[in-house]
Parts: C-alpha cells; sequence; structure tokens
C-alpha cells in the first residue's frame, strides 16, 4: 500500500498567522518529548499513581504491583533521571517520593482528558 503525502493545495500563505508563531527552542522541545516518553510506559505510570498517594520504598512498590526489585529499581531510576521522582534514605531504607506536584497535576490532566473521551 502507497503511503499518501498531504500537500497544502491552498495558494495564499498566511504571513500574518505565521508571523505570531512563536515556538520553544529546539532543547526545550526536545526536553519536552523526552519528559513525555517517560509518561509512555504504563509501570512508570503506575509507580507515579502510587507516590501520589504516599512515599514508598522500592520492596512496598514492588509488592503492590508484583513485580520484582529489580523492575521497580530500572523504573525509578528512568524516573529519578527524567526528574519526576526524588528519593530519601532513612537508615539502610531508601524511600521515593514525586519530585514536585507539577507530576501530578500533568498525569490528572490526561486522566481528565482520556475519561471525556470515554
Amino acid at each position: 500500500m502507497k503511503k499518501e503525502t498531504l500537500v497544502c493545495e491552498c495558494p495564499v500563505i498566511h504571513q500574518e498567522v505565521i508571523d505570531k508563531i512563536k515556538l520553544p527552542e529546539e532543547e526545550v522541545l526536545y526536553d519536552l518529548g523526552d519528559f513525555f516518553k517517560i509518561l509512555g510506559d504504563s509501570t512508570r505510570i503506575k509507580i507515579l499513581s502510587a507516590l501520589f498517594q504516599s512515599e514508598m520504598c522500592v520492596c512496598d512498590i514492588a509488592a503492590l504491583l508484583g513485580m520484582t526489585q529489580s523492575a521497580i529499581s530500572h523504573q525509578l531510576r528512568v524516573l529519578k533521571q527524567g526528574r519526576l521522582v526524588k528519593h530519601r534514605k532513612d537508615g539502610k531504607v531508601v524511600y521515593y517520593s514525586l519530585d514536585d506536584d507539577h507530576i501530578k497535576h500533568i498525569v490528572d490532566q490526561g486522566l481528565t482528558h482520556i475519561s471525556e473521551k470515554r
């Protein structure tokens, strides 16, 4: 099956519209794309959903999700590198929590959007 290429057949360029548009810098767009890639994994969304409700250690998250500690640690590393979660140590136990409230707001907005479409 041949892929169609969409071409604007309008002979007029609306320069006044183009001139009003201000796009973010490439680096910002790249970082935003990476941010949404991190949110594009259902396991990471589950972890975040749990952390919305309480600070948790790896063992507790693994038990909650029925996964290995290793798998949870890997996902937490991705979330931490993306600055979505932070950690604190209490003796030998490491507790994870949301880095800030923006993450919960973004996920809540996504859930609201999905709920409207059902």
